[in-house]
């Protein structure tokens, strides 16, 4: 008790857990080497979050004196109920840069680094990760999670993993030459949509949150085409009157099938973002095309466009509030509310991408603006489409891809991360676990479950010696733009890869070097001999990370595919494995405050450490069962 006392009062004074307990009591727990270790590390936090804020707490609390500090992200209304080193005169500012005033409150002895910018951000190379002892991440998304991995790789400094997922946890250390890497395990991808049902036919809310995510992109995101919103009123293959206009026009040399589909975003900037212009094209003039593509709904219910009769008097038996839960975020705005909305949102997001440095904007869910927009939108939409409104509050959620974030269970991972950080600095990375916070206790009556870390799994494509991964496409079909942006970017998550072709010339493809391959980036790919067993040598400088990727030519891939991506070459001829009907897979959300569902708290690949590794906590999920598409 009376340690306990010693202890608290120290924390409440101001001082540190080691002086607390290693200078007065002769029972401290800790050891003068872990003492002097733990006061001389230094250590880089990646991330401001929930799970940073009481993670930078427990590293000044136990002695760490020298911290790194780097979010990108500002403070939200909404981080107030678990983010505690944030007050609500905080709103609006730097979470790394608040954090660090907080803690510095208290503790004035501590050395803390705070960057207010993008870990992707060049600055931060191999060099800058190379002077650290310890990286601990606290991220909420897989990107920067894979870019975090690559420079701890590269710069041989041991990183500790961490998520939660609501009452899930997951903490894992990861050494180059020792233990897996955060990409060694397949990663469930994100649930994908066609686009047609995206475009045309709609029949859940989240269709409709994707549209509307899809339109801020177009309107003022990064134009994707793949992504545009409207029906395709260039298309000769719709029925009836819909495509008749296409079919009586002249192919366009060079286009796509010969048709030339209209930009969304271009037809905006012609009419200046009016928005009664766009209201009208977007939820009347565009439903009324697909009413007129019949074949679309002999077996499906037709949709209303916002003029109809119909939605006028719904419109008007819910009045101005629609349904109303009681809390301003939880009501379901009614049509009018919507359409209120969406004009207001569109006004403020025009103005914020005139006030944009690059021209365009990048959705976050945290933007009021950007929020309302998709809410309003998606709202619309699903009224059009018979489909139950949601509420802002609903929306976010699946816009986001969140699974609430719970303060106990990051307080619990936080923990887990200090304890397996003291163990790194005083030289006992060996005996690190990777530790799963789950549901229900286990046998044992554990809800926490210490397991041995795995070896780097050989077939790794970013650890292993020879990273390699086979991508099976028609080189006709890809030009090298693709190739870069939805393949090493978008699936590989590189940053800034060159591309080589291994033909004994060394003839580059890709390069960010001005000049050097100009006009590149349009071609196809056969275009430069690529064919059956040719070889791509990528680099990326940032992450210092190689791989090649070999060709295997197919014209068999499934409709709307544009490639498939293997990373076991004897996975190229299997046949998918057949699960019993009784088998469920539960769906994983990838952007939230937590990491992957399924490397949450579920013991994955594992073996307990508590029993000797002889009891497996369940069935492990092999690396050469993936294919990616």
């Amino acid at each position: 008790m009376e340690s306990n006392a010693n202890t608290n009062n120290s924390i409440n004074n101001g001082s540190s857990l080691l002086t607390a307990t290693s200078s007065t009591n002769t029972n401290s727990p800790f050891q003068q080497n872990l003492v002097s270790s733990i006061k001389n590390a230094k250590l880089f936090v990646v991330g401001a979050g929930g799970i940073g804020c009481e993670l930078l707490k427990n590293l000044v609390l136990v002695g760490f004196q020298d911290i790194h500090l780097i979010d990108l992200d500002t403070i939200d209304v909404s981080n107030l109920n678990r983010q505690f080193l944030f007050r609500k005169e905080h709103v609006g500012k730097s979470k790394s840069q608040v954090a660090r005033e907080s803690v510095l409150a208290y503790r004035k002895d501590v050395n803390i680094q705070a960057y207010h910018d993008s870990i992707f951000n060049s600055a931060y190379g191999v060099q800058f990760f190379k002077q650290f002892d310890v990286v601990l991440n606290a991220l909420d998304n897989r990107a920067a999670r894979t870019h975090v991995n690559r420079m701890c790789l590269a710069a041989k400094v041991p990183l500790i993993e961490a998520g939660t997922a609501g009452y899930l946890g997951q903490v894992q250390v990861i050494k180059r030459g020792l233990t897996e890497c955060y990409e060694c395990q397949p990663k469930p991808p994100q649930k994908s949509f066609p686009g047609c049902t995206i475009r045309n036919t709609p029949s859940e809310p989240i269709h409709c949150i994707v549209w509307a995510k899809h339109l801020f992109n177009q309107l003022f995101g990064e134009e994707d085409p793949d992504q545009d919103v409207s029906p395709d009123t260039e298309d000769p293959e719709l029925a009836a009157d819909a495509g008749k206009s296409a079919l009586d026009k002249e192919a366009v040399q060079g286009a796509t099938g010969g048709i030339q589909r209209a930009s969304t975003r271009q037809w905006a900037e012609e009419t200046k973002y009016d928005a009664d212009k766009l209201f009208t094209k977007l939820f009347i003039n565009d439903i009324h095309y697909l009413l007129s593509m019949e074949n679309l709904w002999k077996n499906r219910r037709a949709p209303q466009p916002l003029d109809s009769d119909v939605n006028k008097l719904a419109d008007s038996a819910e009045g101005d509030g629609g349904v109303d839960s009681g809390l301003s975020s939880q009501k379901v705005w009614s049509v009018e509310g919507c359409k209120q909305t969406f004009y207001s949102s569109l006004a403020d997001l025009r103005l914020l991408r005139e006030n944009s440095t690059d021209d365009t904007l990048v959705w976050d869910k945290d933007e009021p603006a950007a929020m309302d927009f998709v809410a309003s939108a998606a709202n619309l939409r699903m009224q059009i489409f018979h489909i139950q409104r949601k509420s802002r509050f609903d929306i976010k959620s699946m816009a986001g891809n969140i699974i609430p974030a719970i303060a106990t269970t990051n307080a619990i991972i936080a923990a887990v991360q200090v304890m397996e950080c003291m163990k790194i600095v005083c030289g006992g990375i060996e005996k690190c676990k990777a530790t799963y916070l789950v549901r229900k206790p286990n046998p044992h009556k554990m809800l926490l479950n210490p397991c041995v870390l795995d070896k780097a799994n050989p077939k790794c494509y970013v650890c292993s010696d020879k990273p390699e991964v086979i991508l099976q496409v028609d080189p006709s079909s890809m030009t090298l733009q693709s190739l870069s942006e939805k393949v090493l970017k978008g699936e590989l998550g590189m940053q800034s890869p060159d591309i080589e072709l291994d033909d004994g010339k060394g003839t580059i493809l890709l390069t960010d070097e001005e000049g050097v391959t100009e006009g590149n980036e349009t071609k196809y790919l056969s275009e430069f001999n690529i064919l059956e067993g040719s070889r791509l040598k990528c680099d990326d400088f940032l992450q210092e990370y190689n791989l090649v990727i070999i060709i295997n030519v197919t014209t068999s891939l499934e409709e709307g595919e544009l490639y498939k991506l293997i990373v076991d070459r004897s996975q190229l001829n299997a046949q998918p494995e057949k699960l019993p009907k009784e088998a469920k897979t539960e769906d994983s959300d990838d952007e939230m405050e937590v990491i992957e569902q399924n490397m949450v708290a579920t013991g994955d690949r594992k073996r307990s450490a508590s029993n000797g590794g002889d009891e497996t906590i369940s069935k492990k999920l092999k690396a050469d069962d993936l294919t990616v598409s």
